[in-house]
C-alpha cells in the first residue's frame, strides 16, 4: 500500500493578497520547495516556472516541452486549467517510461501541492483505468493534507463517476465508513448533482435517490467538513427534485434524531425554504 506523504514544515500564515507575499516565499512556491496555504498563494504560482524547475529534478526532463506545448492550446490558461494540461503531458510522459511507478510516486509525494495536482490529473485523464482502479489511484488525493488537492481529486475523475455511475456509487458508498472524515466527505463531494466548477451530473438532478447508498450512512456525520457536503447535495438536488429533497430530510429527521442530522438538513432545505 502506498504511503501518503507527511508534512514535515510549520504552518504559516498566508498573505490576503498576491503582493503581500513575502520575495522568498514566492520564489519557494515557484521552485517546489513548498506547499500553497491558501488561495491566495495557489493563484500567485508560476506554473510554468515550477514546471521547468521540478520536473528536471524528477527525471521528467522530456515532459517539460509537451507540458508547455498544452498550456499553449488553452484559450485562457487560467491555474484551475493549467494543471489538467500538464497532467495531459505527464501521463504521455508515464506511460512512455520503464520507471512510470517510481516517477508518479516523486508526482504524487512531492512537497508542492501544484506538483502533485499534476499526478491527480495524470490518474484522472488515464482512460485505461476501470473506475475501480481509478478510484484506488486518486484515494491517496483525496486523503491529502492540502486542501487544493482534496478537491482536485474529485474534479479528476467526476467524469468517470458520471459515466460509470452504478459501479461508482456502489465503491463510494464503502468509503462513507472511512475513519478519516476526508474519504467519507470525497463520496459525498464527488457525486453533487450539480457541484461547484464543475459539469453537473443530470441523473442524479433528475433522480437523485441514486445516491442514497452514499447519503444514508453520513446522515448524521461527526465531522461538520461531511455534513457540509451532504447538505449541499441534498441542497443542489433540491433545485430540480425538491420533492426528494423533502422527503429524505423529514425521514431523516425521524430516523436519526441528533444534532448532527438537524445541522444537515437545515442546511440542506435553505433553497426550498427560500422559495417558500
Amino acid at each position: 500500500m502506498t504511503k501518503l506523504r507527511a508534512v514535515a514544515e510549520p504552518r504559516r500564515k498566508g498573505a490576503r493578497r498576491i503582493s503581500e507575499i513575502p520575495p522568498d516565499v514566492l520564489e519557494a512556491l515557484n521552485t517546489g520547495q513548498t506547499e500553497t496555504v491558501n488561495l491566495v498563494e495557489w493563484l500567485a504560482v508560476d506554473r510554468t516556472a515550477l514546471l521547468q524547475t521540478v520536473l528536471p529534478r524528477l527525471g521528467l526532463r522530456a515532459a517539460i516541452r509537451p507540458a508547455l506545448t498544452e498550456i499553449a492550446k488553452l484559450p485562457k490558461p487560467t491555474p484551475a486549467k493549467i494543471s489538467p494540461a500538464v497532467g495531459v503531458a505527464l501521463l504521455a510522459a508515464l506511460r512512455g517510461s520503464a520507471n512510470r511507478d517510481g516517477l508518479f510516486e516523486k508526482l504524487a509525494t512531492h512537497r508542492s501541492d501544484i506538483v502533485r495536482s499534476w499526478a491527480v490529473y495524470a490518474v484522472g485523464f488515464d482512460d485505461e483505468l476501470k473506475i475501480a482502479q481509478k478510484l484506488a489511484a486518486v484515494r491517496r488525493f483525496a486523503a491529502d493534507s492540502h486542501f487544493g488537492i482534496r478537491e482536485e481529486a474529485w474534479f479528476a475523475v467526476r467524469a468517470d463517476i458520471d459515466r460509470e455511475m452504478d459501479k461508482a456509487i456502489r465503491l463510494l458508498a464503502q468509503w462513507t465508513r472511512d475513519k478519516d472524515e476526508n474519504i467519507r466527505r470525497f463520496a459525498s463531494e464527488s457525486t453533487r448533482p450539480r457541484g461547484v466548477w464543475c459539469k453537473h451530473i443530470e441523473a442524479l438532478k433528475l433522480h437523485p435517490e441514486l445516491g442514497e447508498p452514499i447519503l444514508e450512512p453520513l446522515r448524521s456525520d461527526p465531522s461538520k467538513y461531511v455534513r457540509n457536503s451532504v447538505a449541499n447535495w441534498i441542497n443542489d438536488a433540491s433545485k430540480t427534485r425538491p420533492d426528494w429533497a423533502k422527503e429524505v430530510c423529514s425521514r431523516w429527521l425521524k430516523a436519526s434524531q441528533t444534532k448532527e442530522t438537524e445541522y444537515i438538513v437545515n442546511k440542506a432545505l435553505r433553497t426550498i425554504q427560500k422559495v417558500t
